[in-house]
């Protein structure tokens, strides 16, 4: 798949030019291996340069690259034993919600997440990654069977929002992600969110109310996209980049602002350029979030997850 970043041509033009030596080297049986060496170094050094000073839109578009890993790579890489559960027992299956048992590092665990497509078939089959009401709920039942059993929820959220349609509006939308919200904050077992691409408002909270929340390095989390907040406050969509300023979405915002609670590190050019470092950068975060939270007794995991996001924001008084 073609795709290209527009501050990532240097990188790219780098890396086409080692592989058309390389294909050279091969046709004519030539050795250029002291020629390609000091160009790899280069390019190592561009890219942390580069990913070193990215802008918070440049994030944003980071975040979307269609080659970055989905929830499913994940699992496939992160977790094993997966048994994928369907369906909310209420209205149907929603393909834009995936999740069932898994182990992580031989633990039981439940794991959920939105998946996106990597093509259009695939991503009209997923919706983008967005959410219906049904999608929700069975995320939520899932969440139940994980208490019921007493072990680990984890979430990977990755969605631009949940789905805003007219069918999924009648189906009661906004109250399935009230409802999980509340559930959420009443779970009784560890719980643990990562945001691994886009963090889109409710759509992506309806995940994320856990103990520990963690970030990708290059994922975003925000109330509304830049382009939906430029529209809204100038009238103007081009103006994203300075919605994406203002919005305070990347995760080093989030930290900085007690929203999140660890940043995963990404390889240097994103998750995309290197997905299997990505996947075992969050594969420990996950697991060492894990085994801090089990030393807590359940009581004193639910007050602290409730003092945790009620101690979020600023009274401000007029």
């Amino acid at each position: 798949m073609a795709f290209e970043l527009e501050f990532e041509k240097p990188l790219l033009e780098l890396e086409r030019q080692i592989s058309q030596m390389r294909r050279l080297a091969e046709e004519r049986k030539l050795d250029v291996h002291d020629e390609i060496v000091p160009l790899e170094q280069k390019l190592g050094q561009l890219r942390v340069e580069i990913y070193g000073k990215l802008t918070p839109m440049q994030r944003v578009h980071v975040a979307r690259h269609p080659r970055r890993p989905y929830t499913l790579d994940y699992i496939r890489n992160v977790f094993t034993d997966f048994v994928e559960l369907r369906g909310d027992r209420l209205f149907r299956d929603d393909p834009a919600m995936v999740g069932g048992w898994a182990r992580l590092h031989d633990r039981p665990v439940v794991v959920i997440g939105q998946q996106k497509g990597r093509d259009t078939k695939e991503n009209l089959h997923r919706n983008f990654g967005m959410a219906h009401p049904e999608g929700y709920r069975k995320a939520l039942r899932l969440m139940h069977m994980a208490e019921r059993f007493h072990v680990p929820v984890i979430t990977l959220i990755d969605t631009p929002g949940a789905y805003p349609g007219l069918g999924a509006e009648e189906r009661g939308q906004a109250e399935a992600i009230a409802r999980n919200l509340e559930e959420m904050a009443a779970l009784k077992t560890i719980f643990v969110a990562a945001v691994i691409g886009e963090g889109g408002s409710g759509g992506a909270l309806a995940l994320g109310l856990a103990d520990r929340v963690l970030m990708m390095e290059n994922a975003i989390y925000s109330v509304i996209s830049p382009e939906g907040c430029a529209a809204i406050l100038w009238n103007d969509a081009s103006l994203r980049e300075r919605a994406a300023d203002a919005l305070r979405l990347t995760a080093y915002d989030l930290l900085d602002l007690g929203l999140i609670d660890e940043i995963v590190p990404e390889p240097p050019g994103g998750a995309h350029a290197d997905p299997a470092a990505a996947q075992r950068n969050l594969g420990k975060a996950l697991e060492q979030s894990i085994k801090h939270l089990e030393s807590m007794k359940p009581e004193d995991l639910l007050h602290a997850r409730w003092d945790k996001f009620l101690a979020m924001g600023k009274l401000a008084e007029a």
